[in-house]
């Protein structure tokens, strides 16, 4: 059974003592690729050299909403000529609009516009975040693509209701979900998981945050995704082999991975 963690964070320190014996975990759990995404531009050389040292990694470059004060005229240009250098870039992002903890919308407005404008010039992806923002963000793409046309990509770590979900579906999206889904409290989220059509459904970790039930209160690793894999699979009342073999060709095909 093969599965695709759609969202790490492994260059955190938090995983420098044994990413060894983690990646022997996530192999051993059947991972055939991890996509890793960058929350600035900064950490775009570190992300190649672990590309480097594991060839089923691949990876996006952009400036998370949390961060989006340090955009300015030259991130475009500095990201684009990053996400142009090397083939394992798959996607534009983090990028997107976190109203929780930040309210400096102006330049997550600004840096959210950059990166769409990127991802439509180098037929990219892009990895969304959304966090209190689903209404403005949706009206925000509304906007974007009637003026510059669509652009494809994931909902990541969703958390949204029913109706947010078919907002950003009906905009084209895919769906990712998290360890969020296992949850107790996460009745919302799996309503949500069980209308996402199939072939728009992503798994992820959001690694080393949310590590699902059973593992809550552990670091989160890769290898935990075919936990979020087995709850979504009970959700949606289909086998877990299923739902492993579609979310991996689901990855596939929005990011553009081997075959």
């Amino acid at each position: 059974m093969n599965l695709v963690d759609t969202h790490v964070h492994i260059n955190f320190d938090t995983f420098q003592s044994d990413l060894e014996q983690v990646a022997q975990r996530w192999r051993s759990a059947g991972l055939k690729y991890l996509i890793h995404s960058c929350v600035e531009p900064g950490e775009f050389h570190r992300t190649q050299s672990l590309a480097d040292r594991y060839p089923e990694l691949f990876f996006a470059v952009g400036l998370h909403p949390l961060d989006a004060a340090q955009w300015t005229a030259d991130s475009l240009a500095l990201i684009q000529s990053l996400a142009s250098s090397d083939r394992r870039v798959v996607a534009i992002g983090e990028t997107g609009l976190d109203f929780y903890k930040s309210e400096d919308n102006t330049s997550q407005y600004a840096a959210l516009e950059g990166q769409l404008q990127i991802a439509r010039a180098l037929n990219l992806p892009v990895i969304i975040h959304c966090r209190d923002a689903a209404g403005p963000l949706a009206d925000f793409f509304r906007s974007f693509w009637q003026r510059e046309g669509a652009v494809s990509g994931v909902m990541h770590c969703w958390g949204g209701t029913v109706t947010e979900t078919q907002w950003f579906l009906d905009l084209g999206f895919y769906i990712s979900f998290s360890g969020t889904v296992t949850f107790k409290n996460a009745d919302s989220i799996r309503a949500a998981a069980a209308i996402v059509p199939q072939d728009r459904l992503l798994i992820e970790t959001d690694c080393p945050f949310l590590a699902p039930v059973p593992m809550r209160g552990k670091r989160n690793e890769p290898a935990f995704v075919q936990h979020v894999a087995d709850t979504l699979a009970k959700v949606r009342g289909i086998e877990l082999e299923h739902l492993a073999a579609q979310t991996t060709a689901n990855a596939q095909t929005l990011f553009g991975l081997p075959d």
